[in-house]
């Protein structure tokens, strides 16, 4: 299975310069966030595979004009393709902005979903916009990570944490892939491909 993973700036080679068959091959898309809800609307279009998302801190336009053909997976844990896939969009708050949140806002979101998670028998993905607290992330406010992602990736270990928030221009030497304990993290800004056995 091959999943397309973005986030935060839109790839001109699946817009702007889009060659017909350039997706072929991809059987789902994540977003992480801070994309243009017509570039989503475009992509799971021309793939013709589901596309799911989560906002980020940048999404307010998202409750007005929603990505056509998409599903928003925040706060729900869904089963796509075989598939356990969670969804906790937003960012550290910085400026009381849409789609922002406390610490103590995202510990409680991640302990709502608990049921959730255990009458699934744990999760494959945890889609996010925010990093994990200092995995990838940045110092500043605006960019830090979430702590209460740690206790979430230990209790659950899935293989795979996928998020943006954190542009690659920002940080062009980190790496793009990282990880912690049995979990894969991925920075997804701009694309990603990710093959899974």
């Amino acid at each position: 299975m091959k999943l397309l993973l973005v986030s935060d700036e839109e790839d001109r080679y699946l817009w702007e310069y889009y060659r017909p068959g350039c997706l072929k091959g991809i059987d789902m898309i994540l977003s992480a966030g801070d994309l243009k809800a017509d570039y989503l609307s475009f992509l799971v279009t021309a793939a013709n595979r589901p596309l799911l998302y989560v906002h980020g801190n940048h999404d307010g336009a998202y409750d007005r004009f929603p990505p056509e053909g998409c599903d928003c997976i925040d706060d729900r844990l869904v089963r796509v393709n075989g598939l356990r896939i969670l969804g906790l969009g937003g960012s550290a708050r910085y400026n009381g902005g849409p789609y922002q949140y406390t610490e103590r806002q995202m510990v409680r979101r991640i302990r709502r979903l608990q049921f959730q998670l255990r009458r699934a028998g744990g999760v494959d993905i945890v889609l996010t916009h925010a990093p994990v607290y200092g995995i990838g992330d940045e110092p500043n406010l605006t960019h830090r990570g979430f702590e209460a992602f740690l206790p979430l990736l230990d209790q659950w270990k899935p293989a795979f944490l996928v998020h943006g928030h954190v542009h690659r221009r920002y940080q062009p030497t980190a790496d793009r892939v990282s990880r912690y304990g049995e979990t894969v993290i991925i920075n997804a800004s701009g694309k990603h491909y990710l093959e899974l056995e």
